[in-house]
């Protein structure tokens, strides 16, 4: 209940200092450019030239300090040694291209770029189709969507009960050895199984970004015109012709903007690894790797580098995202 308070409390500050400042910031632009008098006309128009920026300030320094600063550091950071004292020049850079832990990090990314933002859309788009189509489908809505309000931690450790391993002769608590036992089929440590262990890592995310995708189609699916479905209707196509040739080819563009969403997600992904496996068993990722580095390896210049790959690596998928975007809008 402490923790409440205290929470409540800072949230509640927060607010009051940021009605504070903009009521404070009106209240001295309008006594520095009063709206009366003979220049009325022209202080109104500087006034309202300079207001924008007022309420725009706080978060462009905001910005600034955590977005801006940091990259700068990073890039500096990465052309250092261990702690950050020592200048070696691009030693790092060398250091990433021939290391075996780096190799593995790119190629679990990889895996992870190609399967979860194709399976999360899929089976998004699949769920927003059929949810529309029954009585109830709010309701199947409501619970698919629901994982998104898991914390990624919080849903890691709702499938480490899933894919709990107790050992040979003792009773599994874990549902899918649970499952397997009942089939008589030896329980497995799935977490430790190489390389199908990424896919069960990978399954959490698709659970939890089912419902993202899904949301978005199926705001985009209604947006169709029914035209176009009537007229399909009449000539006779059968409803998978109508979703796949008549509904999907017109919502492309959503479907792109959610796939490239989900791929910026995943080319970022931590929570899940280090809360499932800790990047053991081959299962190691970028953000990981970088974490490793900076807290355990206390090696500053190698986790700014792997940080530098990792943005470089978002911002060209981050800008086509947001054109795309534009576009839909």
């Amino acid at each position: 209940m402490t923790q409440l308070f205290y929470a409540l409390a800072w949230m509640a500050g927060a607010v009051g200092v940021c009605a504070l400042y903009f009521w404070g910031a009106n209240r001295v632009l309008d006594l520095v450019y009063p709206g009366r008098g003979r220049n009325a006309g022209a202080n109104i128009l500087r006034a309202n030239a300079i207001r924008p920026w007022l309420f725009l300030g706080p978060a462009i320094f905001l910005l600034g300090v955590y977005l801006v600063y940091p990259v700068i550091n990073s890039v500096i950071l990465s052309l250092h040694g261990p702690s950050g004292e020592e200048f070696v020049g691009l030693k790092n850079y060398q250091w990433l291209a021939s290391d075996p832990g780096f190799h593995e990090s790119i190629r679990n990314n990889l895996l992870w770029l190609v399967v979860v933002p194709a399976a999360s859309t899929f089976f998004g788009l699949v769920a927003a189709a059929l949810t529309d189509r029954i009585r109830w489908g709010n309701i199947a809505k409501s619970l698919i969507f629901m994982p998104m309000a898991i914390s990624f931690v919080g849903a890691s450790i709702i499938w480490k009960f899933i894919y709990d391993y107790r050992g040979e002769g003792s009773e599994q608590i874990g549902l899918l050895n649970a499952i397997v036992t009942a089939l008589g089929i030896e329980p497995q440590p799935w977490m430790t199984v190489l390389f199908w262990n990424n896919f069960f890592l990978m399954m959490i995310l698709i659970w939890i970004q089912t419902g993202f995708a899904m949301v978005i189609l199926s705001a985009a699916l209604r947006g169709i015109p029914e035209e176009t479905v009537e007229a399909a209707i009449l000539d006779g196509a059968s409803p998978l012709q109508i979703f796949f040739k008549i509904k999907v080819p017109q919502i492309w563009g959503t479907i792109a903007v959610v796939w490239t969403t989900i791929t910026i997600l995943v080319l970022k992904v931590f929570d899940i690894v280090l809360a499932m496996t800790n990047g053991q068993w081959g299962t190691q990722v970028l953000a990981n790797y970088m974490f490793d580095w900076m807290f355990r390896g206390l090696d500053f210049g190698r986790a700014s580098t792997i940080a530098l790959v990792i943005m470089f690596t978002v911002i060209p998928i981050m800008i086509w995202n947001i054109r795309e975007a534009r576009k839909e809008a």
